[in-house]
């Protein structure tokens, strides 16, 4: 292994660790409190506000709809089968138990950004509402904090061409290539024109792929997970029973599986909780400040909804087809005991979760593009978004030529660090979280009470 990509692994192991897995999730118990945990009794509200946000009231590029449709894109994805049965293998069935409690505190988190996000978006010069960590960052603490936007626009615009670029991308070729036999430079070109085609609307046309994407790809893996546990419907209460008594007492070594202690499967729970729904990482935000939406409050009980989907309800189902298939319990590992599990019980299930793999990859390409582009354009100005889009295109091309290990490395380590600059704004910005909300909840009853009760 050369130096280089033993540094890589030493960053991977302090921005990952269990340093940085703390602050991630003590910032949302943080958060959770100072709310007064209505992110958790909300959740029937915010539902509301996302039907009826479909076209949006007031300023902005994208309905809000829409714009939870895109973060949604960046984060459901192979993270939701691979991710998940990564954790169950590694940290036991009670890793599931901890990624519901780490999405049950993201969901603060992730509100918290979206408030700040539209509370501190700007006008770009082409009269489009740009926001994120770098603008609430800047505007929200001041000007000698700028370096830290900087900081987290720099780690934002190189995360994701390894990310959701290169990587996702060689993901889909190979998937399409074991399955399908199609070749690698096939399936490279037709996914670089593909999204080629959506870049060239910018936001308005990835919000409109994502708008009807991400629930038809989300709705074929559910029903797909709900088949498989209707077939195995007298499995489920032991199924969770047991996975409640293995987050606090561990798992005993069977068959394929090592066993594992109460602190792996909290630590596998817990981050492959947040790889997998990105609470605190800060890439959601900036999807949410281009809503047309005149209220930070509002947007933010959306957004909180990204958190609530990804991870208790895809991953909740991906955990449990794992487990009461008794697949966990195997010497397979990551993607292939969730095939496995597909390819066993339905008819063309390998079919199936590839198609799924696919749409959750492809995406992933889209929402991330814009992220990164928001980034890069933070950093440079405006003449730099024709170039990222044409760089953006290419790397998905050479990803699927390429071996991806270091870039893979590299992009986790870059993903970590943008939580860094967002999460010291997010807890110096609370505050002004906690305020707006009040606001909000306390303002006197008018024609609008409803949106508010």
């Amino acid at each position: 292994m050369s130096v280089f990509e033993q540094t890589i692994d030493a960053i991977n192991g302090l921005v990952w660790g269990p340093i940085m897995l703390t602050l991630l999730l003590g910032t949302g118990i943080f958060l959770t409190i100072g709310l007064r945990g209505m992110t958790i009794t909300r959740i029937p509200f915010a539902f509301k506000q996302l039907f009826k946000g479909r076209k949006g009231s007031g300023e902005g590029e994208i309905s809000p709809f829409n714009a939870l449709m895109t973060a949604l894109s960046s984060t459901v994805g192979t993270g939701n089968i691979a991710g998940v049965a990564t954790a169950i293998g590694i940290g036991g069935p009670g890793a599931l138990f901890w990624m519901w409690c780490t999405a049950l505190v993201g969901m603060a988190t992730k509100y918290a950004e979206a408030v700040l996000a539209v509370n501190y978006r700007e006008t770009d010069a082409a009269g489009k509402k740009v926001g994120g960590p770098m603008y609430y960052i800047k505007n929200g603490l001041g000007k000698r904090w700028k370096p830290l936007a900087f900081l987290f626009a720099l780690f934002g615009a190189l995360a994701g061409f390894g990310l959701a670029n290169t990587v996702q991308s060689n993901t889909v070729s190979q998937v399409l290539f074991n399955n399908f036999q199609i070749p690698t430079i096939a399936s490279g070109l037709v996914m670089a024109l593909l999204v080629a085609l959506v870049l060239l609307g910018g936001i308005q046309r990835i919000a409109q792929v994502a708008g009807k994407l991400v629930p038809l790809m989300t709705v074929i893996y559910l029903v797909s997970t709900l088949l498989i546990l209707l077939m195995n419907l007298t499995e489920i209460p032991a199924a969770l029973v047991f996975i409640v008594d293995s987050a606090f007492n561990g798992t005993a070594a069977t068959g394929g599986f090592a066993g594992a202690t109460v602190m792996l499967a909290l630590r596998m729970g817990v981050s492959r909780g947040i790889f997998s729904n990105e609470s605190g990482l800060g890439s959601a935000p900036i999807a949410h400040a281009a809503a047309a939406t005149n209220s930070p409050v509002r947007q933010g009980t959306i957004a909180m909804l990204g958190t609530f989907i990804d991870t208790l309800i895809i991953c909740t189902m991906t955990g449990l087809v794992l487990i009461v298939t008794d697949v966990w319990n195997s010497d397979l590992q990551g993607a292939a005991m969730t095939l496995e599990v597909f390819d066993s019980s339905l008819p063309f299930g390998g079919d199936i979760l590839s198609l799924c793999i696919a749409l959750f990859a492809f995406t992933t390409m889209l929402g991330w593009s814009y992220y990164g582009e928001r980034c890069a354009q933070f950093l440079l100005g405006p003449k730099v978004v024709l170039p990222f889009r044409v760089l953006w295109v290419l790397g998905i091309f050479l990803g699927t030529q390429m071996s991806l290990g270091l870039v893979w490395k590299m992009s986790d380590a870059l993903n970590g660090m943008m939580a860094i600059p967002n999460l010291i704004a997010l807890l110096l910005l609370s505050p002004v979280v906690f305020k707006l909300t009040r606001q909000y909840y306390q303002q006197p009853a008018d024609n609008t009470v409803e949106d508010r009760s």
